[in-house]
């Protein structure tokens, strides 16, 4: 059996398949010299249950990332759905991108967004290397849910929503007896 080489793979190719794939959006955000930091990423994911990891995976260019590694500890900030406005504020690269954000400062001191999904409070472990990317692996100290709402995500170059038939049938429900209570 004759293996070929592998052929490199475009990075055009690469972003248009990968875009097929959706992912959650979250917030990673940090306080660096007094001041938060946030940077939006859709790199966000699991990675043990015992012990508690989670990772995320900025580009090493990102010159938000290289303020937010300074932060001693992280806030990851679940987006719900009807947050891409904000999304996009926390996207920018500017430094003021917290001015008109409404945030509280979480139990370890990163800035908790309002209306999030959820949260993951977690300190960085350890940084890999992995091409044009960063993999900052995190011990997560403390997680809530915020708000019970559908998350963000992003596929295809747009953003959306995931709902489960289950919350869309609930929803269906709750409309009928509203409606049934107003019509009698």
């Amino acid at each position: 059996m004759v293996v070929s080489e592998p052929q490199a793979v475009a990075p055009a190719e690469y972003r248009r398949v990968m875009g097929h794939y959706p992912t959650g959006v979250s917030v990673v955000t940090g306080m660096t010299e007094g001041m938060p930091v946030g940077m939006v990423v859709g790199t966000f994911s699991a990675v043990s249950l015992d012990p508690p990891l989670v990772s995320f995976m900025p580009t090493v260019t990102s010159g938000t990332y290289a303020l937010l590694r300074e932060a001693g500890s992280f806030c990851i900030n679940v987006l719900a759905a009807d947050q891409i406005e904000l999304c996009r504020t926390m996207a920018a690269p500017r430094r003021d991108k917290f001015d008109g954000v409404r945030w509280t400062a979480s139990p370890f001191g990163a800035p908790r967004l309002a209306g999030a999904v959820a949260y993951v409070e977690c300190r960085p472990e350890q940084e890999v290397a992995a091409g044009d990317h960063w993999i900052t692996l995190c011990q997560v100290h403390m997680m809530e849910t915020g708000r019970d709402a559908s998350p963000l995500v992003f596929c295809q170059g747009g953003y959306g929503e995931f709902t489960r038939a289950g919350r869309a049938d609930a929803a269906l429900r709750d409309y009928l007896t509203w409606y049934s209570d107003f019509v009698m």
